[in-house]
């Protein structure tokens, strides 16, 4: 398969055009990759099992992961579940569009294909221009997780989803204005408390100012991996990955600092290539390897805007190691460290 590539320049008649002919695959049961506020998603018309079968295979991905469906009007709540209660339209009305995926019980239109085959379903409105054009302009409900091979690092631009994807997709809507970075927070809305499934850049803090007590999964809370059918993307699998080996390193400033350095020189001296995950505070502290600021401490919605970005920088360099400091387990914190240690397998040293 031919993948091709087009590119979204401001020229409102190319554009069309370019519109134009994603939808066209879409409607024909083809995928089409395409940039969104959060990262490139993998799209294919949500209410067609066959082509969200599509996605599965392309990504590499576990069917029982289930696909986010993606709307431009709020009026698609009802077409796609049973029950909008009052806890959904208040976030709806609060945070979408935006990077807000919340979790409903499904009506039987939705396939079991997407949803794992739970009787729930993922949706979300997103706010990037691009993504709303091409959902408006196909006039479908779009399935679309990461476009990227299962368990590698989110595409935040279209050459990463070329890497990953280029002659398994049908094409790839090139739009490198990606802002957040890091997939859409999470939030299960069908039991009498919000539970928040996957953290991301709207955090239980913002949430609970609409909705009052809201919960945090325990598999986040924890660090770990759910055993059982999962209700949302990115909840029972290894995520995220490196093609390197990636360990966190967590403690005092000064202490992780050294232990990186210190491991780092262990391993060049034995011919091993080393990546380094720091800040810019840190940043010229570390003496070894190829060393990549990922943020800054003093707003860590940065490093969740650069993390995915420099992983695949470093598989790039072809490094042998990664080692990353730790980060601040608040706010967009949580949402950064549930993926670092997703994409680390849990390998966190403590110093």
């Amino acid at each position: 398969m031919e993948t091709i590539i087009l590119e979204i320049s401001g020229n409102n008649k190319k554009d069309e055009e370019i519109y134009s002919k994603a939808a066209e695959i879409l409607k024909k049961g083809g995928l089409v990759a395409f940039p969104t506020e959060t990262v490139y998603g993998l799209g294919a018309n949500a209410l067609d099992p066959k082509a969200s079968r599509k996605i599965y295979a392309a990504k590499g991905r576990p069917s029982d992961n289930p696909l986010i469906v993606h709307i431009a009007d709020v009026s698609a709540l009802y077409d796609l579940s049973v029950d909008v209660n009052e806890m959904a339209l208040k976030v709806a009305d609060e945070f979408w569009p935006g990077p807000l995926t919340m979790i409903l019980k499904k009506k039987n239109i939705v396939p079991n294909e997407i949803t794992g085959g739970l009787g729930t379903v993922a949706i979300r409105m997103p706010s990037h221009p691009t993504a709303r054009h091409l959902i408006e302009r196909s006039g479908l409900y779009i399935a679309a997780p990461s476009a990227n091979t299962s368990q590698h690092p989110s595409p935040t631009k279209a050459k990463h989803v070329m890497k990953d994807l280029n002659g398994k997709i049908d094409m790839i809507i090139k739009d490198d204005t990606v802002d957040i970075g890091i997939e859409s927070t999470i939030v299960d809305l069908t039991g009498d408390i919000p539970i928040i499934l996957r953290p991301g850049y709207i955090t239980k803090e913002m949430l609970g100012k609409v909705l009052g007590k809201v919960e945090v999964d325990m598999a986040i809370v924890e660090g770990g991996v759910t055993s059982a059918v999962p209700k949302a993307p990115g909840m029972k699998y290894k995520h995220y990955a490196p093609q390197a080996d990636l360990t966190i390193v967590e403690g005092k400033e000064t202490d992780v600092i050294a232990k990186i350095n210190s491991i780092a020189r262990e391993k060049i001296t034995k011919g091993f290539k080393i990546g380094i995950m720091s800040t810019d505070e840190s940043f010229h502290r570390y003496t070894q390897g190829d060393v990549r600021s990922v943020g800054t401490r003093s707003d860590e919605a940065t490093v969740a805007k650069h993390l995915y970005e420099v992983l695949r920088e470093f598989d790039e360099l072809e490094v042998d190691y990664i080692y990353s400091e730790g980060f601040s387990r608040d706010n967009v914190g949580q949402a950064v460290m549930n993926r670092l240690i997703k994409a680390a397998g849990h390998t966190i040293i403590n110093v």
